[in-house]
C-alpha cells in the first residue's frame, strides 16, 4: 500500500500534468480537425457562385486546399503550445527559449520569405480564383495550360510539351482565356 502511496504523490505532479496536457492536445486537434472538415465539405457543396458545373468543380478544390492549410497550422499550433507546456512543468524555464525563438524566427523569417511570399500569393490567388486545373494561360512569358495549383508553386504545360513551374509569389499578372466570357 505505501508504494502505491509513493507512485500516485509522484504521478499527481508532472507525470499528471504532461498527461493531461497530451489529452487535451490531441482532442483539440481531433476536434479542430473535423470542424474544418466540415466546414470546407459545406463549402465545397455549395453553390456559391451559379454557373457552369466545372465552377464548383474548382470552388470544391479551393476549399480542400485552404483546408488543408488550415489544419496544418492548427496542428502546428496546438503541438508548439503542449510542448512549451510540458517543457514547463519538466521546470525549464521558458523564457529564455520563447526569446531565443523569437529571434530565430525573425532570422528564419528573413530567409524563408521568398516562401512565406509564394504561399501568401497562393493562398490569395486560390481566394480570388485567378485560374484554375486546365485553364488555358498567359503567366510570365508562358503560355499553355495549368496542370497543377499549389500554395507555392503553379505548373503550366506549354504547346511544345515544356512543363513550367512557376513560383506564386514572382506571377504578377496572368492572362486566363478560359475565363473570358
Amino acid at each position: 500500500m505505501n508504494s502505491f502511496n509513493d507512485f500516485w504523490t509522484w504521478f499527481n505532479g508532472a507525470p499528471l500534468h504532461i498527461v493531461i496536457i497530451l489529452v487535451v492536445s490531441i482532442a483539440t486537434q481531433q476536434l479542430g480537425k473535423r470542424t474544418i472538415r466540415r466546414i470546407v465539405d459545406r463549402i465545397s457543396r455549395a453553390d456559391l457562385v451559379p454557373g457552369p458545373k466545372n465552377m464548383a468543380n474548382r470552388q470544391a478544390e479551393r476549399a480542400r486546399t485552404l483546408g488543408t492549410v488550415l489544419t496544418s497550422t492548427l496542428n502546428s499550433a496546438v503541438w508548439l503550445i503542449a510542448l512549451f507546456m510540458m517543457l514547463g512543468e519538466f521546470g525549464l524555464n521558458l523564457g529564455p527559449l520563447i526569446a531565443s525563438a523569437g529571434v530565430i524566427g525573425v532570422a528564419l523569417g528573413l530567409g524563408a520569405q521568398t516562401i512565406v511570399r509564394d504561399v501568401l500569393s497562393g493562398i490569395l490567388m486560390l481566394i480570388e480564383d485567378q485560374y484554375g486545373v486546365g485553364d488555358e494561360v498567359d503567366v510570365l512569358d508562358v503560355k499553355g495550360k495549368v496542370e497543377k495549383v499549389g500554395l507555392r508553386i503553379t505548373s503550366v504545360r506549354a504547346a511544345d510539351g515544356t512543363l513550367w513551374y512557376l513560383r506564386n509569389g514572382e506571377i504578377l499578372k496572368v492572362g486566363n482565356k478560359s475565363q473570358v466570357g
